[in-house]
C-alpha cells in the first residue's frame, strides 16, 4: 500500500483513540462518584459477611471478603478482569447474586 495512506490510517486511528480517552474521562468525571462506604454497605452479603459477587475472571460467583477501599481479597492487579470489576464495585455496577 502506499506509504502516505498508512500514515493517514495511523493517525487517525490514533486521534479517534484519544478521542475516546477523552471521551470516556469526560464521562465518568460527569457521573460523579457516589459515597463509596455507601456503595459497599449495599452490596449482597452472605452469613459470613462477605460480599457476593460474579467474577469476571473465571465467569462464577463467589463470596469474597471485601477491603475498606473495596479491594476484593481475590484480586490480581495484573489481569485485567479484575481490574474491571474493582472499577465496577467503586463505581456500584458491579454484579452480583
Amino acid at each position: 500500500m502506499d506509504e502516505r495512506f498508512d500514515g493517514f490510517v495511523s493517525e487517525r486511528l490514533r486521534e479517534l483513540g484519544r478521542q475516546y480517552e477523552r471521551a470516556r474521562r469526560a464521562y465518568a468525571e460527569g457521573k460523579g462518584h457516589p459515597q463509596r462506604a455507601a456503595i459497599l454497605e449495599e452490596l449482597p452479603v452472605d452469613d459470613a459477611g462477605r460480599a457476593k459477587l460474579v467474577c469476571r475472571r473465571y465467569a462464577e460467583k463467589r463470596a469474597v471478603k471485601l477491603e475498606a477501599d473495596g479491594k476484593p481479597a481475590c484480586f490480581d492487579p495484573d489481569h485485567t478482569d479484575c481490574v474491571g470489576c474493582l472499577e465496577d464495585i467503586r463505581d456500584g455496577i458491579v454484579e452480583t447474586w
